[in-house]
């Protein structure tokens, strides 16, 4: 048994025997792999020939036997011999990366060298039988952000303070080559789509640093009277803002709360507003990350502060009695046209118009006393006995001119 290596040749050996002495009294017979398809060989010189190509990646060896025989009588001159052909390698395989292209991500703001994937190619041909195998790994498209590991094809960052705000996608082009990357190797090639992920390296800020609301002095406890907004360049948890009154003015009148799906500050009244009080109200709103990462604080107070201006609105409201009830005492059979009393409502809203007066009749009963619209003086409109009715009750209206 012996062993050639083969590259592909059309003539790849002869077998001769001693018993051979050129008088074509000898045949030789070949069998085994391949025998007949792929190799033949010359029954009167035993010369063997290759019939085609031979691909050492499809079949790297072929063990085939060889034999004397009398030519006449078929008859072995010598015991059968093994050998084995082993097809010798060449450089006809390209690395090929078999994942890609990849997908990876990595924190923006990462410090040079940061791990970010690693990328592997194969290649199909010999690994013990030169550098046909042996792959080196380079950057074609994607520096100076990113840097490749010859060997190892792990790519890592290469450029700090790489900010997603300014470029969130990168598309980097990795070229594997055999030869060990010589001249006249083979190339393959992969993208690999890299993403900066978001990391909170921006403080919220306020559009404006002032807002002017306006809200009717009739607005209800709890309601939301006013949105203002701090924008935050980064993104999901990181661009969470939290809203707080700084304490002064407006802090027993209202409160802030965060709308968590667009992140607006909602001013919310705590208690009821007056015009005639108090007309205005000016206070400071701080905007602040709910999520800090200690890595940027160095960079400054992670928040910002507004100052927001309340005008209350003036609302047409009723006149106010001086007093919710009154109580006047008469005398039975008092004449009628006689004063019993009197009672006063004012206009509290900013024009402080007229008042007038009038008896809101829900019965006959009212009938028996009138009112001075202008004075507002209760009087009797007819004689009272107190045998038939000892009390009246009635509700007198304030209006405004």
């Amino acid at each position: 048994m012996f062993a050639l290596n083969l590259s592909f040749s059309s003539f790849v050996l002869q077998l001769h025997t001693d018993l051979d002495t050129g008088d074509s009294a000898v045949k030789y017979t070949l069998s085994g792999d391949g025998a007949g398809s792929i190799f033949t060989i010359d029954q009167t010189t035993g010369d063997i020939h290759a019939l085609r190509s031979l691909d050492r990646e499809e079949k790297p060896y072929y063990t085939l036997r060889a034999q004397a025989v009398d030519i006449i009588t078929n008859r072995p001159l010598e015991p059968e011999s093994e050998f084995v052909i082993k097809v010798q390698d060449i450089n006809d395989n390209e690395p090929k990366f078999l994942e890609g292209p990849y997908t990876a991500s990595v924190p923006e703001m990462s410090p040079v060298g940061t791990y970010v994937t690693q990328v592997t190619a194969t290649d199909a041909d010999d690994p013990t039988y030169g550098n046909s195998a042996r792959v080196v790994y380079s950057i074609l498209r994607g520096q100076p952000y990113f840097s490749v590991d010859p060997k190892t094809g792990v790519i890592k960052t290469a450029l700090p303070n790489m900010d997603r705000e300014v470029k969130e996608q990168y598309q980097v082009l990795i070229q594997a080559k055999d030869m060990g990357g010589q001249l006249g190797g083979l190339a393959g090639t992969t993208t690999v789509n890299i993403t900066l992920s978001d990391v909170n390296d921006n403080p919220p800020r306020f559009s404006k640093s002032f807002f002017h609301l306006r809200v009717p002095e009739s607005s209800a406890m709890g309601s939301a009277v006013g949105r203002i907004k701090a924008h935050d360049l980064d993104i999901g948890k990181n661009a969470e803002v939290e809203y707080t009154i700084v304490p002064g003015d407006g802090g027993a009148m209202f409160d802030i709360t965060t709308n968590e799906y667009n992140q607006e500050g909602i001013i919310i009244l705590k208690r009821p507003l007056d015009y005639e009080t108090k007309k205005a109200y000016t206070f400071k709103v701080d905007a602040s990350n709910a999520h800090l990462d200690p890595r940027f604080q160095t960079f400054g107070a992670f928040k910002d502060t507004a100052t927001v201006k309340i005008n209350v609105l003036d609302v047409d409201e009723p006149p106010v009695f001086n007093k919710p009830s009154y109580v006047m005492d008469v005398y039975e059979d008092t004449p009628v046209g006689t004063i019993i009393g009197a009672v006063t409502a004012q206009d509290l809203d900013a024009s402080s118009s007229p008042v007038r007066y009038s008896i809101d009749w829900k019965s006959d009963l009212d009938s028996y006393f009138d009112i001075d619209p202008v004075e507002g003086t209760i009087s009797t409109n007819e004689l009272l006995d107190r045998e038939s009715i000892a009390q009246h009750n009635i509700s007198i209206v304030a209006t405004k001119l």
